[in-house]
């Protein structure tokens, strides 16, 4: 991802299970508190899902505050259709 350069996000725009990315990789959000939000990152081990289910999550999350947030990028959601 030496190439990444975020689009950046606020506050409103995460919620349970919004994945994003970052310079470090692809995130997905566990929690939305007042201001800040938890996210654990998702791509670490892509042969075995279930590092990912839960909570509790077998992944370590970790806490974004406004300043990492604008460091992050959406994916873009599901279409509902499919």
């Amino acid at each position: 991802m030496d190439d990444f350069i975020p689009t950046g996000m606020t506050h409103s725009d995460f919620f349970i299970g919004r994945e994003f990315l970052t310079g470090a990789g692809r995130w997905r959000c566990t929690d939305v508190g007042t201001r800040v939000i938890v996210a654990m990152r998702i791509d670490e081990h892509p042969d075995d899902p279930s590092w990912y289910n839960g909570p509790p999550y077998a992944v370590a999350e970790c806490v974004f505050d406004a300043y990492d947030q604008e460091g992050c990028t959406p994916l873009p959601l599901p279409d509902p259709a499919t």
